[in-house]
């Protein structure tokens, strides 16, 4: 072989070398996803394969170069080790950087918060779209005895478990151990002291729940709910009914009522305290932390009777004297129908 066709070999092999090594660089450590985009998550469902997953990265528009990204992940054996999960992609990713948290299994927890939610479905509904769970599963284990029975619920009062405040989960969490992580996060904010406060009172803290439920949709003023519980309280200890207009509305179902009139009230539901004595069998709403406490310290007075101020301004007039609060409620009423509210 003459020097001249060695030398020939020799430049071509070095420029494929070269031209490899480039390629291979390129293809691991070169931005490859998000490039100039802002970071976001990608949701990989249970079950998901490679060929599906390649299409959830074109449709979300995650990746610049499918080739080199499909051929290290064979190289690294991702294709064959997909885990489910929520992973927060960085902008200006490159592949490598990707494969190596994917095939990790390394999420990023989805951030779920309770709040203004009012029956079980909402509640099913908002966790519904925040995490992947089968919502049919999760729904049947709420409305399951035996199974809301293990945590010391029954399928009305397990809404109670819900205490108002934002949670971290992994997107895949599974529903027997979302409803573990919701206990063990009741059982928490169930203090020593706070049990003690509702020992006091004569109230479960199931029931303190339901009370606050009802505190909570008679008031939005944080100053004025312990007043408030303090009415319930004393219908309560001296056994009359609670006669609250938010139960008959949530009876009804129809949560666009602005005003409670007799038909409402004739409803026959276990949740319409003008027919039925004591706590309605479970919340009406998921009440707030703020409110609960309100019920834990309620105020210490002889109100029986309560009703709106005439000027709208979401307060409220207190009193004992059954002839004052009907003279209190006749200028609300008549407030109500110079605003036309019916």
């Amino acid at each position: 072989m003459s020097t001249q066709v060695k030398a020939g070999l020799w430049i071509t092999t070095t420029i494929l070398f070269i031209s490899s090594t480039f390629y291979g660089y390129q293809m691991v450590f070169t931005p490859n996803f998000l490039v100039k985009k802002e970071s976001k998550v990608l949701l990989i469902p249970n079950g998901t394969e490679f060929p599906q997953l390649i299409d959830s990265l074109k449709v979300g528009g995650y990746v610049v170069d499918m080739i080199s990204f499909g051929f290290l992940a064979r190289l690294l054996d991702y294709q064959e080790n997909i885990k489910p999960g929520a992973y927060q992609i960085p902008s200006n990713a490159n592949n490598f950087s990707v494969i190596k948290m994917l095939k990790s299994g390394r999420q990023v927890p989805i951030r779920l918060t309770f709040h203004n939610l009012r029956t079980k479905t909402q509640l099913i509904e908002k966790i519904d779209a925040k995490l992947q769970m089968n919502r049919a599963d999760f729904d049947a284990f709420m409305n399951n005895p035996d199974s809301v029975a293990q945590l010391g619920f029954d399928t009305t009062t397990i809404v109670s478990m819900f205490i108002p405040n934002t949670y971290e989960f992994f997107w895949n969490t599974k529903p027997h151990v979302f409803f573990r992580k919701m206990k063990k996060e009741y059982d928490k904010f169930w203090t020593a002291e706070r049990l003690a406060k509702a020992e006091a009172l004569k109230l479960t803290p199931v029931q303190v729940s339901i009370l606050a439920s009802i505190v909570e949709t008679e008031t939005t003023k944080s100053d004025e709910m312990p007043r408030v519980a303090g009415v319930y309280h004393n219908r309560l200890k001296e056994n009359m009914m609670l006669q609250a207009d938010p139960t008959v509305v949530f009876a009804v179902g129809d949560f666009t009522i602005k005003r409670v009139l007799s038909g409402h009230k004739a409803v026959d539901s276990p949740y319409n305290t003008y027919k039925y004595n004591g706590l309605p069998p479970g919340p009406i709403y998921v009440p707030s932390i703020r409110t609960l406490d309100a019920v834990l310290n309620r105020e210490n007075h002889d109100y029986l009777f309560f009703c709106a101020k005439e000027d709208f301004s979401g307060y409220h007039r207190f009193t004992r004297d059954f002839n004052e609060h009907l003279a209190n409620a006749r200028k609300y009423q008549k407030a109500l129908n110079e605003a036309g509210i019916r």
